[in-house]
């Protein structure tokens, strides 16, 4: 989600709450765009993280100390040598910008008492933080933006301090019902874009939100709406605005599986059939949010050499499946080659001398048929040549069929992989996929006398009914799960037809209640290519008619017995362990 307005809000009245009255301790520049305030407050010394990187501007409070430099910036230099111990005495945003402003208290070198302003502007590419004086005009900036690079506005020593307002956005914890309506109304766009391209600091996920909340599709013309419907929806986005306007925020981050995908200052009505994690903090939902993210970013950049290796393969076996194919295609008529040599034997003993053509009863389907033939060749030569034809076109079709069954296999078994890597969650499971890659021979094995060593486990569920249900990561996980972890009494899960993970749960000799066979199939369903549908055929069957056939490539077996159920794949409501 976006660092909206509502989240600075939310954070303003947590820095506000916490830090006011207290006195700045120490200042350092970890980074050329970072800040960290360590301020000690009667509750005890905070510290303040302050980023106004281009790619993650953030601001929040935080325990942990960061280092910073041997010489510090000049920056952080003049911050010493003016707030260097400074009260902060408010802290406020204007209306619902991305902007925080530190009001700061301080003695000159005459120990008269001064006010400076430090302001946090956290707004993508044109993050800044700039030091003002009491008048509003900079003192200086982390970032300084001249002429040449901003026509909107220079952010130099000396000029004065100002919001740009170039985009015209009306401010919506004071906008009235008519200019909330004509705002709308003069807009072309979907509801939901309409909605957070005409009010300030609030971004596309609220807007979503409040169009859910009014019962209203978020994709249909702000302009087609008629005035109740306006007023209808002003009333929702008004209630939504007093909650901000009265910090009743309730900060959570809602996860795809283990996947953090939003996090918010106020509940998320939409979203509400994902895995919500509340907390008291909003410093503590940015800092695990983008934690997270930063991980899982992480991870996907150490698995982007493995994940090409997987779709160069891919590409080269769809390719050589397509050809094979179409030379299968081309095998179709074969038997109408063997049928035109019989009918030539059968029926060629009264053709005259050079015949170009023989018709004939087809005595397999009672139809006359017209035979092509090479008049300088006798009938048994034709004959002859129909056969051969035939033999050719058999030898091919045999042959390709068995070919396109191990490319359909290779694609089959690379789209695992594939989904594998989707699903990685550490560089443990990066190094078992690695591992599996070079075993197949995808990859080649370099010579080290330092052995691989894999430790990572598989995912770990329980069910409502107590149950523990085990998620294979990749296919060397699977097999190990299902032929030397699970027993032959356990259920077996996989979605059908479909690369995913094996899913086992360990019933202790007991039978299953229903609900967790369903969230059983859940899991694989969320686990498999198709994570996402509405509805996910599942196949499941005991263990003990699970087979693996002999020299199989990882994670494929085959059964002949089993159940199947139709299921989503919402696994909001499944308790994961962490092992």
């Amino acid at each position: 989600m976006a660092f909206d307005g509502i989240t600075v809000a939310a954070l303003t009245c947590e820095l506000r709450e916490n830090l006011v009255g207290g006195r700045i301790a120490k200042i350092s520049q970890p980074e050329t765009d970072e800040l960290l305030l360590t301020i000690k407050t009667p509750q005890g010394q905070r510290r303040l993280y302050i980023s106004a990187s281009a790619s993650l501007p953030l601001i929040y409070l935080t325990e942990e100390n960061k280092p910073g430099p041997m010489t510090a910036p000049n920056f952080c230099m003049l911050l010493r040598k003016h707030v260097g111990n400074a009260r902060i005495i408010d802290i406020s945003q204007p209306k619902l910008e991305r902007i925080i402003h530190l009001d700061l208290e301080h003695l000159d070198e005459l120990g008269d008492l001064c006010r400076k302003k430090l302001i946090v502007e956290i707004m993508g590419k044109h993050s800044n933080i700039i030091f003002c004086d009491d008048s509003g005009v900079i003192i200086d900036s982390i970032k300084h933006v001249s002429a040449q690079i901003s026509s909107v506005r220079e952010v130099l020593p000396g000029r004065k301090y100002f919001i740009p307002d170039t985009m015209s956005k009306q401010d919506p914890l004071t906008v009235e019902e008519d200019a909330f309506a004509l705002a709308l109304a003069e807009k072309p766009a979907p509801l939901a874009k309409a909605i957070y391209t005409s009010f300030t600091g609030i971004s596309p996920v609220v807007s979503e939100d409040i169009c859910h909340l009014a019962g209203l599709d978020s994709r249909i013309p702000a302009g087609e709406l008629q005035r109740d419907v306006l007023l209808h929806l002003y009333r929702q986005f008004s209630y939504y605005m007093e909650d901000v306007k009265s910090g009743n925020f309730r900060a959570a981050i809602y996860y795809d599986g283990s996947t953090p995908k939003e996090f918010s200052a106020l509940p998320l009505s939409h979203m509400e059939h994902t895995v919500k994690k509340e907390y008291s903090s909003v410093s503590e939902v940015l800092r695990t949010y983008y934690s997270e993210k930063n991980t899982l970013t992480r991870i996907r950049q150490k698995g982007a050499d493995l994940r090409h290796v997987v779709q160069t393969a891919l590409e080269r076996n769809r390719k050589k499946y397509d050809l094979q194919a179409r030379q299968l295609k081309d095998t179709e008529n074969r038997d109408k080659y063997k049928v035109y040599g019989e009918l030539i034997n059968t029926y060629g003993y009264n053709l005259a001398e050079g015949a170009k053509e023989l018709h004939a009863l087809n005595y397999y389907t009672n139809e006359e048929i017209t035979i092509p033939l090479d008049p300088q060749q006798t009938p048994k030569e034709n004959a002859q040549k129909f056969f051969a034809k035939y033999n050719k076109q058999k030898r091919t079709f045999e042959a390709l069929t068995e070919l396109i069954r191990e490319t359909a296999d290779d694609i089959h078994y690379l789209e695992s992989i594939s989904n594998s890597l989707d699903i990685a969650l550490s560089e443990a499971d990066l190094a078992q996929i690695k591992e599996e890659l070079v075993e197949t021979g995808y990859i080649r094995r370099k010579y080290t006398k330092k052995k691989v060593k894999l430790t990572n486990r598989p995912m770990h569920y329980i069910s409502s009914d107590g149950y523990h249900m085990y998620v294979g990561k990749n296919n060397l996980q699977n097999d190990e799960l299902t032929f030397s972890f699970a027993s032959g009494s356990d259920w077996w899960f996989h979605a059908k037809g479909a690369p995913g993970s094996h899913v086992i749960v360990k019933t202790g000799g007991d039978t299953l209640p229903d609900r967790t066979f369903e969230e059983a199939g859940r899991l694989a369903a969320y686990y498999s290519k198709n994570r996402g549908n509405d509805k996910v055929e599942i196949d499941y069957v005991e263990k003990k008619h699970v087979k693996k056939p002999n020299g199989a490539k990882p994670g494929f077996v085959v059964y002949y017995t089993n159940y199947s159920l139709v299921i989503d794949s919402d696994i909001s409501n499944i308790t994961a362990v962490q092992d």
